[in-house]
């Protein structure tokens, strides 16, 4: 069976005719040891999981099937009860203009049978970090900032704003911050 790993990037600066911000990859950390059933399982988390989470996993999903990357499973929840609320209509609508899936979706609360059995729990904001490390604490090796797999991340600015009841401006942040995580987090898959 092949390993799985989550990548370690750092900021560094070319320096030519002008300044270029790039992501440099630094190292791969093993995580076979904690996959469940043959698979990897990834858990994206945010508040309500009816735009943000949602769409990281539908994105997810849809680059891992573009790949052939089979052993991932991929789901999210959220950290408060939404009572099987349907998926934001605009986020919907995103994603089916971007070509991934919009099939039905109902929020979800994260549990601690999910969280014992992913292998990576990507958050979009620190403080989702923090709550879930607070409610579970073993969990911190596998609890990561989905920004942190983009090549423009900072500790400054690793929060993907929810624009829920936003502009459709939000909206599409969200998507291309979400979108361009998720191409990060595909090289380490």
């Amino acid at each position: 069976m092949g390993k799985y790993a989550y990548c370690l990037f750092v900021k560094t600066w070319d320096i030519g005719f002008d300044l270029k911000n790039h992501v440099e990859f630094v190292a791969c950390y093993d995580i076979s040891s904690k996959k469940t059933r043959g698979k990897m399982t990834v858990l994206f988390v945010c508040t309500a999981n009816i735009n943000r989470s949602f769409m990281a996993e539908r994105i997810f999903r849809g680059e891992l099937k573009k790949h052939q990357k089979q052993k991932v499973h991929v789901s999210s929840a959220a950290l408060i009860d939404m009572k099987g609320e349907p998926a934001d209509p605009v986020a919907v609508k995103l994603l089916k203009e971007n070509g991934y899936d919009d099939d039905v979706h109902q929020s979800r609360l994260l549990t601690e049978e999910m969280v014992a059995q992913a292998d990576l729990i990507l958050v979009m904001e620190g403080n989702q970090r923090k709550l879930i490390l607070d409610q579970y604490p073993p969990a911190e090796d596998k609890v990561k900032l989905l920004k942190s797999y983009s090549r423009d991340y900072t500790e400054a600015d690793g929060d993907i704003k929810d624009p829920h009841r936003m502009s459709i401006y939000h909206y599409r942040l969200c998507f291309s911050e979400i979108y361009l995580s998720i191409q990060g987090l595909m090289k380490c898959i």
